[in-house]
């Protein structure tokens, strides 16, 4: 995939995310979500936390350099407004030239910033999905974003309930389409 293509599926996949965190009503964001442990907000804050890590990262600064500033719950009074900046931010960063070329030091070590991007637009695709089952939104994943999370998770997908981030794998319908196929294989119950 080209560098282009990969911002281009990055920006769709904020924008998803974005489209879902605009429609959360006001008496929503105490709502559960698939993921069992997370509210709606803690969904969003999780998102935005991750999007506020991408600038400092790739200005070189280490996860001890940010420290714990990040910690905890940072959607504030305007979760949406907070959610906005911080996904503007993450893309204005990866879209920065010379970006994607960098390497950035992430809790599991050093990364190139083309997977550490990937890695950020599968996981912006399935939250988005988590975040339209929580509200009541609509769950269409496009096509493009289901190939591109189904091809950066199919490398570890085996291990990854192990992490205990996710739930087991479901078996999927009969004749699943792709967008199914991959929620199950991340333990989403679709």
């Amino acid at each position: 995939m080209t560098d282009a293509t990969l911002l281009k599926r990055h920006h769709e996949a904020l924008a998803l995310f974005t489209e879902r965190v605009h429609a959360v009503r006001p008496g929503q964001w105490d709502e559960p979500t698939p993921c069992t442990e997370w509210s709606v907000r803690d969904l969003v804050n999780h998102l935005a936390v991750e999007q506020l890590w991408v600038p400092p990262l790739l200005e070189g600064r280490s996860i001890d350099d940010v420290g714990d500033a990040l910690d905890g719950d940072q959607l504030g009074d305007d979760p949406v407004a907070v959610w906005d900046a911080a996904a503007d931010a993450a893309r204005e960063a990866f879209a920065a030239p010379g970006a994607l070329e960098r390497t950035v030091e992430l809790s599991s070590g050093p990364s190139d910033t083309r997977g550490y991007c990937s890695q950020m637009t599968a996981d912006a695709v399935v939250h988005a999905w988590d975040l339209a089952r929580a509200i009541g939104a609509d769950e269409h994943l496009p096509g493009p974003l289901v190939e591109l999370t189904r091809r950066e998770v199919e490398p570890y997908i085996d291990s990854l309930a192990g992490t205990g981030l996710f739930a087991e794998p479901v078996e999927p319908p009969a004749g699943a389409d792709a967008q199914t196929v991959l929620l199950a294989q991340l333990g989403r119950r679709v």
